[in-house]
């Protein structure tokens, strides 16, 4: 889109409208789409039509704060904090918003070929565009209960999608889903009832400040301790990690891509919003300073645990599913430097692991419906049967794997450089073994998947076109912050100070 347009859009709408349509429009599209389900030619034209209004909105609402700027909006009444349920857009949930509806946009072009007339009359669209909406809620919300609410919507979505086509598999995956994400739920609605408790008000901004004005208690450490458990279960962090193999591999391949692209990063995105934004780590604040190093732990433990966990796998869902947690833990990393530096290098992975972890599932699906199987060992010879696929798969295996210069290698690079000079050495030396590892599993991965003959017999349809043209838009974004590390840098930075002065 020319620059101009840009400029002109977010100026030809109210600055409540504009921070609230990455909610509303996703919310519109699945009113429209739930009416439409007996019709679903209809309900994925509603699909690709919200994704496309929200790509396009979510680029004007970046466009308007990606120099620092915050807008505010307060909807439902225009009611005043702390009683209005409070949005703003600012850096880094400005930033968040726009990779959300890159990979929705994504996803829904994949979906033309992946998703057919059966699931589509059982919600599929709808579901998706009420989960869109959902995340993109908690990307720009004020208030830690409505934190807490957009969670629990967006589980309800997930829950429905993974049992989309009432297999025995897929209640199994949604029941341990269920189970977890309700135990998450406890432990984060007392913890902010505990902070309520003590600043009388749920405002994440009035919340932080109160914080901030009184020493550290034995409250306040329970209330952080219990946001970190519920929020690491939602992330899926060790010792919380296993529900996620357990569950992922059994939803439909675009919902397994969209769960994991946003669902583990919405959860890490409310533990830096807590711990750096309410608790101020990374900006001084002392309140859950003795938590601090307990973060290095899980960080460390999370990396080593899941990319282990990976190589001992030959399912590409398992395997790619144990590779999302992996990378929490690298986020993880950046939030336990408890330094600005840290907190910008943990925005930056956070934004270059949703496009890529989502275009990785994606391509599994492609290896999947040309080879027939799940199954690495019974795949092969996708470079000379499908060589435009191969070429766009390589790039994020190659990102993930952190190979120079695709966007993974800045991302680990930044992690491991702050962490040297944050003057935690065993955190860096652990991401850097880590990184190894995912080389070895990225490259078992590509030669069993892509380049060795295939050891068996497989059909021989060719890969749609949707589904190409899905990966080549993630890819072609993965290659851009490669070349271009210093924009996404830079709004990194932003991000880091923006969550410093939320008090």
């Amino acid at each position: 889109m020319p620059e101009v347009l840009l400029d002109l859009l977010p100026d030809a709408l109210p600055d409540a409208l504009l921070v609230f349509a990455p909610v509303a429009v996703p919310f519109i599209g699945a009113v429209i789409a739930l009416l439409l389900r007996d019709r679903p030619a209809a309900a994925r034209i509603v699909g690709l039509l919200a994704a496309a209004t929200l790509a396009l909105l979510t680029l004007a609402l970046f466009w308007r704060t990606a120099g620092g700027e915050r807008l505010v909006g307060s909807v439902f009444g225009d009611w005043p904090k702390p009683y209005g349920i409070g949005f703003s857009a600012a850096l880094p949930g400005a930033a968040l918003v726009l990779v959300t509806s890159l990979v929705a946009l994504a996803s829904a072009i994949y979906a033309l070929s992946d998703i057919g007339p059966r699931r589509r009359r059982a919600g599929y669209d709808a579901l998706v565009l009420a989960m869109l909406g959902a995340v993109n809620g908690a990307f720009l919300t004020d208030d830690l209960f409505n934190l807490y609410v957009w969670f629990e919507l967006a589980l309800i979505c997930a829950l429905g999608l993974l049992t989309l086509d009432r297999r025995r598999t897929q209640i199994d995956g949604a029941i341990r889903y269920a189970a977890f994400g309700m135990l998450a739920a406890t432990f984060i609605l007392i913890g902010i009832g505990m902070i309520y408790g003590i600043t009388g008000t749920l405002d994440i901004g009035r919340a932080a400040a109160a914080l901030a004005g009184r020493p550290p208690s034995f409250a306040s450490a329970v209330a952080a301790a219990l946001l970190l458990g519920g929020f690491a279960l939602k992330a899926g962090l060790f010792p919380f990690h296993l529900w996620i193999p357990a569950s992922y591999h059994t939803a439909p391949v675009t919902v397994a891509a969209l769960f994991a692209g946003l669902l583990t990063k919405m959860g890490f995105y409310a533990l830096l919003l807590v711990f750096a934004g309410l608790f101020g780590v990374g900006s001084g604040g002392t309140a859950a300073a003795q938590l601090v190093p307990v973060l290095g732990v899980i960080a460390a433990a999370t990396m080593l645990v899941c990319a282990a966990g990976a190589l001992a796998q030959t399912d590409m869902r398992r395997l790619l599913a144990y590779h999302v947690i992996a990378q929490v833990g690298y986020m993880m990393a950046g939030l336990a430097l408890a330094t600005r530096e840290g907190l910008a290098a943990a925005v930056f992975y956070m934004i270059h692991s949703i496009i890529v972890q989502a275009n990785l599932f994606l391509g599994a699906g492609l290896i999947r419906r040309a080879s027939g199987s799940w199954d690495m060992t019974r795949t092969g010879g996708m470079v000379r049967r499908e060589p435009l696929f191969a070429l766009l798969f390589a790039i994020p295996v190659l990102s993930l794997a952190g190979i120079p210069p695709l966007s993974g290698f800045w991302s680990k690079l930044i992690v491991i450089r702050e962490s040297f000079d944050a003057g935690l050495p065993w955190l860096g030396a652990v991401a850097l073994l880590v990184g190894l590892m995912t080389i070895v599993s990225m490259a078992l991965f590509w030669s069993d998947a892509c380049w060795k003959d295939p050891r068996h017999r497989q059909p021989r349809g060719r890969m749609p076109r949707s589904g190409l043209l899905a990966m080549a838009l993630l890819s072609g974004a993965t290659v851009a912050i490669g070349l271009m590390p210093g924009r996404l840098w830079t709004v990194a930075q932003l991000s880091a100070r923006a969550l410093g002065e939320i008090g």
